[in-house]
């Protein structure tokens, strides 16, 4: 390698690191090209610098440009490992997948309405205490925000008003789906168009005994709600063009929880699954 000869006249004003002993001088004539420049620094050692025959100005800025690259490029990759992160913690696959493992509260929590019952394991069942008005558990972990069914099994231990008021996120808006509520035997989805499940067109009275576990699935699907107890269906509702939300008292559920009104409530199976591409084309 050829070294370059030209002259190199140094200032007398070193450049000091915060805390460090200064050990790098700067060039007074920025124009004159630079040779290998043997310098001893105390935070380094020895050392000798050996340096293209570029006009120093321009090496400097070379360098300055190179760093910036490599920092821009570090904050991408870094910003695309943790976006490739967050998204495959918020997958979910179209088999079920159980979010309660009947032994422990492992990704829930009880929901502090206030004057809340409880929440525990019991005999396999998520258990929600009687409270003074409601009280209920909240799942920590993600969920899908669409298309999407969740299934449990649910019975009412204790009370008589809804065991199982499923709050679920629809994209960005939330929804409730009430099971036994007012008096023990009212089901439908909280709110549409402002409307709770007691007056909109999802609203039906069903027979529901207390002490009995009933299977309940919900399906989200583009512009439509669906809800089965057992093996029949008690919503069926197309929701293009209404403005789905939920009543002010149960906002401490969103995105995903369930509550009880002045009832004890047992739950058990609890599982969620993504639609097929399939099952998620929009309904006609």
């Amino acid at each position: 390698m050829t070294v370059p000869t030209g002259l190199m006249r140094w200032t007398d004003s070193s450049f000091r690191m915060p805390g460090r002993k200064p050990c790098f001088r700067l060039f007074r004539d920025f124009d004159t090209p630079c040779r290998p420049a043997p310098y001893s620094c105390p935070n380094f050692g020895d050392r000798t610098l050996i340096t293209p025959a570029l006009p120093c100005s321009s090496r400097i800025l070379l360098f300055a440009l190179l760093a910036i690259a490599s920092f821009v490029s570090s904050s991408i990759r870094a910003a695309e490992e943790k976006t490739g992160e967050e998204a495959k913690e918020t997958e979910f696959p179209t088999e079920w997948v159980s979010i309660f493992d009947g032994k422990t509260l492992d990704g829930w929590k009880a929901t502090k309405f206030g004057g809340e019952g409880e929440v525990f394991v019991k005999d396999g069942a998520l258990m929600i205490k009687f409270g003074a008005d409601l009280s209920g558990a909240n799942y920590t972990k993600p969920t899908p925000e669409n298309d999407y069914e969740v299934e449990l099994e649910a019975k009412r231990v204790d009370g008589s008003d809804f065991f199982c008021g499923l709050t679920f996120p629809v994209d960005e808006s939330p929804c409730t789906l009430i099971v036994g509520g007012w008096g023990g035997g009212l089901c439908g989805l909280s709110s549409i168009n402002g409307n709770d499940a007691s007056e909109n067109k999802t609203t039906s009275f069903q027979s529901l005994e207390n002490d009995r576990w009933y299977k309940i699935r919900l399906r989200v699907e583009p512009h439509r709600i669906q809800a089965w107890i057992d093996d029949e269906q008690i919503v069926n509702a197309y929701t293009e063009g209404d403005k789905l939300s939920i009543r002010s008292e149960v906002s401490l559920s969103k995105p995903f929880g369930i509550s009880t009104w002045q009832t004890t409530a047992a739950l058990k199976n609890i599982r969620i699954r993504k639609l097929t591409e399939e099952e998620a084309k929009p309904a006609e």
